[in-house]
């Protein structure tokens, strides 16, 4: 039986919120059967303690395990509120910015990689990095390892000025180094999905990884091309990852690509003519 996940990124509470999302996404996790919700940061738009409620009230609502890392909007506006209490009201809901899950299928690892001086850029310490290798090296045998940050990894589609991830070949290679098989995040408002033999000359031997971008939840602003509005699914299968993008038509959910990656050494065997 294979196991899926639910990723959602940027919802941006306290902008123009759509009662019709949270119905729409009780009707998708009635339709699949999702074993974790993973949030990747945004969850607010000013880092208020009401927008924080009203987040987590939403993904609460969905009554299933959740793991959420703060995004740089989930951090006070104000100073001097964003470096003396950065993520007093994150941790106060979440009790923590890196969160890890377990279980016989994942083992999920949060990363928080938010910096207050740093308006959309984020970055990771190499004591972060290493913590994060520990952690994965604890997941059960066949369990997928995911790692989960806000600021992105890979390239958005259309040009945007939100950064990526500071060293980001360092960061990207460290977690594929830890063994993480899936990586996480959001930021860009635009969804990307790539596998490391995609973007990377490999000798023979290497574990797959698969890199995504959840689409963003939250109204897209305005005249701005290159902003989405979606969600991705992943379906864990003992020898491939199924990454299935829906986006929003309006009233519903439209599911709108659907990719097939391998897991461990060897590639995807191709089907019979």
């Amino acid at each position: 039986m294979s196991t899926r996940i639910l990723h959602l990124s940027d919802l941006h509470t306290g902008t123009r919120e759509d009662a019709e999302i949270e119905r729409a996404i009780r009707d998708l996790l009635d339709r699949i059967e999702v074993e974790l919700i993973v949030a990747s940061g945004d969850l607010t738009h000013r880092g208020r303690r009401e927008q924080h409620e009203r987040a987590a009230t939403f993904l609460r609502g969905f009554g299933r395990p959740l793991l959420a890392v703060p995004g740089n909007h989930d951090i006070p506006y104000r100073f001097p509120q964003r470096f003396s209490s950065t993520f007093a009201e994150f941790e106060r809901l979440w009790a923590t910015t890196e969160p890890v899950y377990r279980s016989d299928a994942l083992h999920v690892v949060g990363l928080n990689s938010v910096r207050w001086w740093r308006q959309q850029s984020g970055g990771l310490r190499q004591a972060q990095l290493d913590e994060a290798a520990s952690r994965l090296a604890e997941a059960r045998e066949g369990a997928l390892r995911v790692a989960v940050l806000h600021h992105h990894l890979i390239g958005a589609p259309w040009r945007t000025r939100k950064k990526p991830v500071a060293r980001r070949n360092h960061v990207l290679g460290s977690l594929v180094d830890a063994g993480a098989e899936l990586i996480l995040a959001g930021h860009i408002h635009q969804g990307a999905v790539s596998e490391r033999r995609e973007f990377e000359v490999v000798s023979g031997g290497e574990h797959g990884v698969t890199v995504s971008i959840a689409p963003g939840l939250g109204q897209p602003r305005p005249k701005r091309r290159g902003e989405a509005r979606g969600l991705l699914v992943y379906e864990i299968e003992p020898d491939a990852l199924l990454a299935q993008t829906y986006v929003w038509r309006d009233a519903d959910w439209g599911l709108t690509a659907v990719r097939r990656f391998p897991r461990g050494t060897e590639p995807l065997s191709l089907e019979p003519a």
